[in-house]
């Protein structure tokens, strides 16, 4: 099923969400400084390819570097980027082919407001390590 849903989502909206995040991390990557936000850009990027099958946990132990990363990437991309996923989820649950293309909008909601520190996992494994 969830080969099925990531094939509708990649037609419907996974792939331009795809190409939006890596021309936004090879935009970051041209400076030393956005280097780290760039990666975190590819990274969303391929989750927004393909999420179905994979989920996000927290690194326990990240640390500071990951908590200054995240609250400077809050204040310049993290909150539109968390916007633009909450009303696109919106729209498409309003028919009830979009509501799982919605659910998983809102699943991207986490990683593109705070990257730093988390990991994307295939849903699978998501609690092996606990």
């Amino acid at each position: 099923m969830k080969t099925i849903l990531n094939i509708i989502w990649l037609v419907l909206s996974g792939f331009w969400l795809f190409l939006g995040y890596v021309f936004a991390g090879l935009l970051l990557c041209v400076t030393i400084i956005g280097i780290p936000f760039g990666l975190a850009a590819f990274r969303i990027a391929v989750y927004a390819l393909w999420p179905f099958g994979y989920t996000t946990v927290e690194k326990r132990d990240a640390g500071s570097p990951s908590f200054v990363g995240n609250v400077l990437w809050l204040i310049l991309a993290g909150w539109w980027l968390a916007l633009g996923h909450i009303f696109t989820g919106i729209a498409l649950c309003v028919t009830i082919i979009g509501i799982p293309l919605g659910l998983a909008n809102f699943k991207l909601i986490p990683v593109s407001l705070l990257p730093f520190g988390r990991e994307i996992v295939r849903t699978d494994e998501a609690f092996a390590g606990w």
